[in-house]
């Protein structure tokens, strides 16, 4: 398949009329010309293509192959795919179980349903082609060949900006389909759209999400919009379905629409702003007045040009290889692209509950903090929270004030929230992790003691425990040191099927709480903590040297198969989880043996390689679940770096190196492996931090959090450090030397000083300094 990027760079050299650039510097270059959204779309999640976005906005305008087609298990690949050949709309809504409020573009016969793929003739949706398609961070255009209508798209962080230039004649219409469900928002329950006498469209969509009815049955999720369009329509009127009824200017109930039908010159723009709230149709208005009353739409283009730039260029990297600076970059992108604002404009958010909460103002009458929507932190201290403490500190505080708040409204951390609501998704809950890593690495401008609290309650409590808040088998953890397995389970699968994995994760997670504990001066809830840490021990079977389910009476389950997945472990196997002692690297070889360690998992490399590290080029995110190591999903993202602590550091350079090469690519099909789960920007994230040769198996949990160090991709990394959380103004890596061929380390010196141990300190990071690399083609264990 050819190179995206060379697509883009024809593309850009086509609508610019002049040489795009490609010189691979990054220091003073525009970023956004290495981020290819576009990557990774097979087959990809609801949420990952909003090339329109700001940076971890609410406002997040995307085209639509198939997103009307719903998502029966709430989290299926839909909404855009880059096999499809047909576009049926924009939505301007995506994030984890939320997604509504389609725009359309046509012209000719008025049609009010988006069709089938099969057969775009029958509704509103266009054919298009790659050739008139163009993505990037901010941006969005392409040409519907069924209207000759090119749609444009941009956002601020509230406001999403579409613009349509039409082809003349008397039929131009746009749809506004607001009560139809897209994505993974489940089936709609209300809806409302209007036409305000000063020609306002307004309206709401009222969803029940799979995952929201499954772990909050009584929820729903809200979606309110307030648009201006630039131009005033010549008719207009309302449809539900296929049944349209002219001159009406309100529309209520499931499937309710409203047309506006104009007379247009050849190559004319109309322009929509629409200002976006979860909490009311006045916070909407308000949100467009206060972020982009004035704003054109190549002022928010040019605006969202320059935010994503500056985000970008807190890590700026170098290298002679285009490859690696475009899976960087755009891996970068979607670490900033998902998580995305949940309050308004003044501090206004929506509470578990249904009601609207606010956010404390601070003396100038603005929100101390921003409220965000989350998928599940799962597995996210490897990659997202990592990345965050690095380059985005102010963000990683403004998540923690928001899972805070979730346990102030609600009286629990939420696994992950859609509006407020839970939606656990995986059955545990690594947030008093997130917020241990934050103070740990010093970020401490939170509630500590309520923070401390809320943690504390995650990693204990087992009592009248909703499903949303996850964990629903702790007390067992607490009680045994080991959740029991059993195979034929009552009730949620949570609370019985992961026995295994859960112990595993929840004696990482009390681990983290242990430290934060010894740190405040807690004597007791350390020791408590400290003993859970070691949970992980029950379950190694000296024998085989795996991990092996166990029952209440202490017994390995019997029909052991280790490479069977969903038995005792979530969305992984035996072989994959028994490395999950993230916390305890030593102990674990300790009890493997250094020299079995060290052979096994090469071997496990040598062969997942084979497989591309995943599920090989089978498109399902699942596809590498019973492997040896699935780079595809979050149990296993550590264990390359694994080697570090085993004696064979050039070990963990050699496979972190081929994993970034070979898993991740540069096209739609294979970007994020193929057709993997990319979980809202975390396996983006991975690359982004092992591609700089840095990386912390332990998430940055400990007292004094270390750095793990390898093989980086880039001749030389500079880091901007945040003055407001730390010291340095930025922190250098120089790889002297570095190539394909060198490719292991000789020699690490950090601010002039040889490191015998291929480890730094983070507080040595962000002090700033240089980190020199000699480069070699030899491997070197020894330092």
């Amino acid at each position: 398949m050819k190179s995206l990027l060379k697509r883009y760079l024809q593309v850009a050299v086509i609508a610019t009329g002049v040489c795009a650039p490609v010189a691979l510097s990054a220091q003073t270059k525009d970023l956004t010309q290495y981020v290819d959204p576009l990557i990774g779309t097979a087959h990809s999640r609801w949420f990952f293509f909003t090339p329109g976005a700001a940076p971890f906005g609410m406002a997040k305008p995307a085209p639509s192959t198939n997103g009307s087609y719903g998502n029966a298990g709430g989290w299926e690949a839909v909404g855009y795919d880059y096999r499809h050949t047909s576009i049926e709309g924009f939505a301007n809504f995506h994030e984890f179980q939320v997604g509504g409020v389609v725009f359309a573009p046509i012209t000719g016969k008025l049609q009010t349903i988006p069709g089938k793929m099969e057969k775009p003739e029958d509704g509103y949706r266009s054919n298009f082609d790659r050739k008139d398609e163009y993505a990037t961070a901010g941006y969005y255009s392409v040409m519907l060949k069924d209207y000759n209508i090119k749609a444009e798209l941009t956002a601020s962080p509230r406001v999403a900006f579409h613009r349509y230039t039409f082809p003349a004649g008397k039929e131009s219409h746009i749809l506004f389909d607001i009560g139809n469900k897209q994505g993974e928002s489940g089936e709609v329950k209300d809806a409302k759209v209007y036409m305000t006498p000063d020609g306002r469209i307004e309206g709401y969509v009222i969803t029940r999400p799979v995952y929201v009815l499954k772990y909050q049955p009584d929820a729903e999720v809200a979606m309110y919009f307030s648009a201006v369009v630039d131009k005033k329509p010549d008719s207009f009127g309302i449809f539900k379905g296929e049944q349209t009824t002219a001159g009406q200017t309100e529309s209520s109930g499931k499937g309710a629409g409203l047309y506006l039908t104009f007379t247009t010159k050849d190559k004319e723009a109309i322009s929509i702003k629409a200002g976006l709230s979860y909490t009311s149709i006045a916070n909407a208005r308000l949100n467009l007045q206060s972020e982009a009353s004035t704003m054109t739409f190549e002022q928010a283009k040019a605006k969202s040009h320059n935010q994503w730039n500056e985000y970008l260029s807190r890590i700026t990297v170098e290298s002679p290889k285009k490859d690696d600076m475009v899976k960087f970059y755009t891996g970068l992108y979607h670490s900033l692209l998902g998580r995305g604002l949940a309050s308004d404009i003044n501090g206004a958010y929506p509470k578990n509950d249904g009601s609207v909460g606010q956010v404390p103002l601070n003396k100038l009458g603005k929100p101390q903090y921003n409220h965000y929507n989350t998928d599940a932190i799962w597995g996210a201290f490897w990659n997202l929270t990592q990345l965050w403490a690095i380059a985005y500190p102010e963000y990683y505080s403004d998540y923690v004030k928001s899972q805070i708040l979730i346990y102030k409204d609600s009286g629990w951390l939420a696994d992950g929230i859609a509006n407020s609501k839970y939606v656990s998704g995986v059955g545990t809950n690594f947030q008093s992790l997130a917020i241990a890593g934050a103070y740990a690495v010093g970020i401490r401008d939170f509630d500590i003691a309520t923070g401390y609290a809320a943690a504390k309650k995650n990693e204990l409590d087992g009592k009248d425990r909703p499903r949303g808040a996850g964990k629903l088998d702790v007390a067992q953890f607490v009680e045994k040191g080991y959740v029991p397995h059993i195979d034929n389970g009552k009730g949620f699968v949570e609370a019985w099927q992961f026995s295994s994995s859960h112990t595993l994760e929840y004696s990482f997670s009390t681990y983290a709480l242990a430290q934060w504990a010894k740190a405040l001066g807690k004597a007791e809830d350390y020791k408590q903590f400290y003993r859970l840490s070691k949970g992980w021990q029950h379950l190694f079977d000296p024998e085989l040297k795996l991990m092996h389910p166990k029952t209440a009476d202490g017994k390995f389950i019997d029909n052991f198969r280790p490479s069977q997945a969903w038995r005792g472990f979530q969305e992984g196997n035996a072989y994959q989880y028994t490395y999950y002692v993230p916390h305890d690297p030593d102990g674990l070889i300790g009890r493997i043996g250094k020299d079995r360690f060290n052979s096994r998992l090469d071997s496990v490399f040598i062969l997942s390689q084979k497989q591309a590290f995943g599920g090989g080029t089978k498109i399902d995110a699942f596809a590498g679940l019973e492997g040896l190591y699935n780079q595809g999903n979050q149990p296993n993202l550590h264990i390359a770096w694994l080697f570090n602590y085993s004696g064979k550091p050039s070990l963990t350079q050699k496979w972190v190196r081929a994993i970034c090469d070979e898993f991740y690519g540069t096209e739609g099909i294979h970007g994020y492996g193929y057709g993997q789960d990319e979980d809202q920007g975390q396996l983006g994230a991975w690359y982004v931090i092992s591609s700089l040769g840095l990386f912390d198996v332990k998430g940055l949990t400990d007292s004094k959090p270390s750095l793990g160090l390898g093989s980086p991709l880039f001749n030389k990394v500079t880091i901007k450090l945040n003055p407001k959380y730390y010291k340095g103004k930025q922190f250098v890596i120089e790889a002297k030397k570095g190539s394909t061929t060198n490719s292991y380390v000789k020699k690490f010196t950090l601010n002039g000083r040889v490191l015998h141990a291929p480890f730094m300190s983070f507080a040595d990071l962000t002090k700033g300094g240089k980190l020199i690399l000699d480069m070699s083609a030899t491997p070197t264990d020894k330092y």
